[in-house]
């Protein structure tokens, strides 16, 4: 008869698809017993990992069952553990203090602007910072940057490789868009997403630095779930337009850094109100108002910033001179440092 120890060693070479780790260690597949020849296990996955739930059931049937003695096997649900942020297996970046993610629920809200215009701002506060453009399927921040023509020197193989960040406006970063042709797709599933971003995280040459800020792709998927299950963090931004639709989507990914027990910085509010360039004391709120505020009154977080629509945004954007920079006595760059200044306290944290 199998004993209770071989069938747990039978389920040891399963593990979460976003970070890797095994479900016994992250305690998702818990207190394996025999009766009979039946086995039963407790099932406690935490909420955003209910997709890979059928997975999971199966990987754990096809193992015991395959073991003599057991032709059965009985699920029992539990509440999940803690999310990653509290657990003991989070490994810190050499040199880095605090990481903060920019995190959208749908894309076209403006995400990587206030994530590279966010960096810029506190780079200019004097803080030394990294950014990680983590939008693997969509990386615009080397356009962004104007550095869409250099390429990061990379030294070793394999585990060993180190990557040099571009430095640029004032601070360090990386993209996939260095790595790959202008009009080269990203054709990846999760496995290999996690794989890059840890890359990224872990063999690049990142320094000292006060701050990392990480744009992820917008949604809840698996890139959101690598960064919280590698890396401590320090919090989140949410982005978000004033329209109902794009405040739906990001109360779910609010709902989802929540359940990871990932702290909720602030809600940036982009596309605020229109002014013309002629008539610079009109607002026209082209999508809607107020609903960054609404979402950070619901959550009971600031509402870090609303970044209005200005032409030296865009112009910004797509010269490669965030307009932080570029034209610091805008409102839209006003905004955005008096955002950074929120975060500045984030940023004082022990160094890992």
């Amino acid at each position: 008869m199998v004993t209770a120890e071989a069938a747990r060693q039978a389920l040891a070479d399963l593990r979460d698809a976003g970070s890797g780790r095994s479900l016994l260690e992250l305690g998702w597949l818990a207190n394996l017993r025999l009766q009979g020849d039946r086995a039963l296990i407790d099932l406690a996955l935490p909420g955003f990992a209910a997709s890979q739930r059928d997975t999971i059931v199966a990987g754990v049937r096809d193992r015991l069952e395959g073991l003599e003695g057991i032709s059965s096997v009985q699920f029992e649900l539990r509440d999940a553990p803690a999310g990653p942020a509290a657990g003991p297996n989070l490994q810190p970046i050499p040199g880095v203090r605090s990481v903060i993610a920019v995190s959208s629920g749908k894309g076209g809200v403006g995400k990587s602007t206030v994530a590279v215009n966010l960096a810029c701002a506190l780079a200019a506060e004097g803080l030394r910072v990294g950014l990680l453009d983590a939008d693997i399927y969509g990386p615009n921040a080397p356009l962004m940057l104007g550095v869409a023509d250099r390429t990061p020197a990379v030294s070793g193989s394999g585990d060993s490789q180190r990557l040099e960040p571009i430095d640029t406006c004032g601070l360090v970063m990386v993209s996939m868009g260095l790595l790959i042709g202008p009009d080269q797709p990203v054709i990846w599933r999760g496995p290999m997403l996690n794989g890059i971003i840890r890359q990224f995280l872990y063999q690049v040459e990142w320094g000292d630095r006060d701050v990392l800020i990480v744009d992820l792709p917008p949604g809840t998927g698996d890139a959101q779930l690598s960064l919280a299950q590698a890396v401590p963090m320090a919090g989140v931004v949410i982005v978000t337009t004033p329209q109902q639709v794009a405040l739906q989507d990001a109360r779910r990914g609010l709902a989802m850094f929540r359940q990871m027990g990932i702290p909720i910085l602030g809600v940036v509010e982009n596309m605020s109100w229109f002014s013309p360039p002629d008539l610079p004391d009109r607002r026209y709120a082209l999508f809607g108002s107020d609903g960054g505020q609404t979402l950070a009154e619901e959550a009971g977080v600031p509402l870090l910033a609303r970044i209005p629509i200005e032409l030296p945004v865009q112009e910004g954007g797509d010269s490669g001179q965030p307009v932080t920079l570029a034209r610091p006595d805008s409102v839209a760059a006003v905004a955005f440092r008096g955002a950074a200044r929120a975060l500045v306290p984030t940023t004082d944290g022990p160094r890992s």
